[in-house]
């Protein structure tokens, strides 16, 4: 029978004047999956760090074990066998996969030197449990985004963790990827340990989760065994609002936008078609290493098409490289916004008008007035919730700052806006947001081409499809001749008539 590990009974915290957690009652049994869901800003994060020690709660109880904690510190926490694995995944790009993996052990040990055989030892047999296959010399900063979250994983549950946190763990990870984690968290489960998924996406859920805990302002709104809530309950106590998915079919139109023929790249992706008229948002898709997002880096330039052509509104042009995309305004949201979308010691406001930085010099000086109101209109627009424009952005949480990445390139006013996994990691109601904005610049006269394996996403927003596998394309597919189940099949590899 399970037990209670983890219990908080009415947690506050404040920042200053600001109050992140009002009276929030939270608890986590042994052996069971507790998904907290929320929101972004609505106190999840601030929750967590509380769990860990990195944040002191303003008042409230926290009993682990049954035991009151008067004070948890990191190592405090650590030691109750608790392990977080947050958004950032915390890893050390200048070290190797093993040594990322055994580091925790090493410093609860009280090791000051590494032991590279042990080290070798542990993440190999790290590793085997979860999966992964990963060379443990290698440095992390040469992994792909999968890889590195599955690095933080390996250390996590190798040290010998009672209460496993994990902070949208599926965010960069494959359907297949998704598929082996669950299945180590439900043997981990088994053996009797608590575990807490954050998590945004519904379908990842209802697959995992036992119970669950829902956040709203810095509030509890809902907490109980998942098969008490319906999808609309869920997503109403998340954001207070109803939001209904509808199939996204835009207004015929004959203006063509942007045509691409036979396009290709060596070792890439081949002889890949499509046109984009007014209106029409294109969704590109397929497993990882299908091509689909070689195809986004060749038309911003970052590595160039090799053969076919490129028609923006009708005129032939040649894009060799980023100045060349830029020059003729197509802009690129890249999937991972923390490496190659932000600049995160700048403020929102200049990560806001960085892309076009030059409309705003006003005889050889910038004009930050015009910058500052420029950024507010944006904040506004596309629902940031921000409380201070010239604030560092990395400040703000993972969702309002991905609207900032794709904000910094609205302003461009593009003419073509790619955008690679534009909404991971973005809860339900930000989510939507975003969706509507992107509608709103199609609807435009924007070509809007979404890069995406959330087939929910692609499936109800983007009126086109175009399905990668083995660098090959499947050839334009309209999404209302398709039932959902279809696309998933797609996405595997499967034809239609299977």
């Amino acid at each position: 029978m399970s037990t209670s590990f983890l219990r908080m009974e009415g947690i506050c915290k404040n920042f200053g004047g600001v109050k992140a957690l009002r009276n929030v009652d939270f608890e986590v049994n042994t052996g069971e999956i507790h998904c907290l869901a929320g929101e972004n800003g609505c106190g999840k994060s601030t929750l967590i760090k509380i769990v860990s020690g990195a944040h002191q709660a303003t008042s409230g109880t926290i009993f682990i074990n049954g035991l009151e904690e008067k004070k948890l510190t990191p190592i405090a926490s650590i030691k109750r066998g608790i392990q977080v694995i947050y958004q950032d995944f915390a890893i050390f790009p200048n070290l190797t996969v093993a040594e990322n993996i055994a580091m925790n052990s090493a410093l609860m040990q009280g090791k000051k030197r590494m032991n590279w055989k042990a080290a070798r030892t542990l993440a190999v047999e790290a590793m085997s449990k979860i999966g992964a296959h990963m060379d443990p010399d290698i440095l992390v900063e040469r992994l792909s985004v999968s890889n590195r979250q599955m690095v933080a994983i390996c250390r996590a549950i190798m040290n010998d963790a009672k209460l496993l946190i994990l902070d949208e763990p599926t965010t960069a990870l494959t359907h297949h990827e998704v598929s082996m984690l669950y299945d180590i968290l439900r043997k981990l489960k088994a053996k009797g340990m608590a575990i807490v998924i954050v998590n945004h996406k519904l379908d990842e859920i209802y697959e995992i989760a036992d119970r669950l805990t829902i956040l709203r302002n810095g509030e509890n709104v809902a907490t109980g065994p998942l098969k008490e809530f319906t999808r609309s309950r869920f997503v109403h106590c998340m954001t207070g609002r109803e939001i209904v998915d509808n199939l996204y079919i835009p207004e015929p139109s004959s203006e063509v936008i942007l045509e691409v023929k036979s396009l290709g790249r060596e070792g890439a992706f081949k002889d890949v078609s499509f046109t984009l008229e007014k209106g029409d948002v294109l969704g590109i898709t397929g497993l990882l290493g299908s091509g689909r997002g070689e195809i986004g880096d060749a038309l911003f330039g970052i590595h160039p098409s090799e053969e076919g052509s490129i028609f923006l509104n009708g005129k032939p042009i040649n894009i060799r490289s980023i100045q060349d995309a830029t020059t003729h305004r197509i802009g690129y949201v890249p999937e991972d916004r923390l490496t190659q979308g932000l600049f995160l010691t700048r403020s929102i406001m200049d990560n806001t008008v960085a892309a076009s930085i030059e409309k705003y010099f006003v005889k050889g000086r910038l004009d930050e007035a015009k910058m500052d109101e420029v950024t507010w209109e944006w904040i506004r627009r596309i629902g940031c919730v921000a409380s201070d424009s010239k604030a560092p952005i990395r400040t703000l949480s993972g969702g309002n700052a991905q609207k900032m990445v794709i904000a910094k390139w609205m302003n461009i006013n593009p003419s073509i806006l790619i955008l690679n996994g534009p909404t991971v990691g973005v809860d339900i109601g930000s989510k939507s947001d975003i969706h509507k904005i992107l509608h709103e610049f199609a609807h435009a006269g924007v070509g809007v081409i979404i890069i995406s394996d959330d087939l929910s996403e692609l499936y109800y927003n983007c009126n086109k499809l175009v399905v990668m596998e083995g660098g090959l394309s499947s050839g334009v597919i309209m999404t209302n001749t398709l039932r959902e189940e279809e696309l998933a099949s797609l996405l595997h590899g499967n034809s239609l008539e299977n």
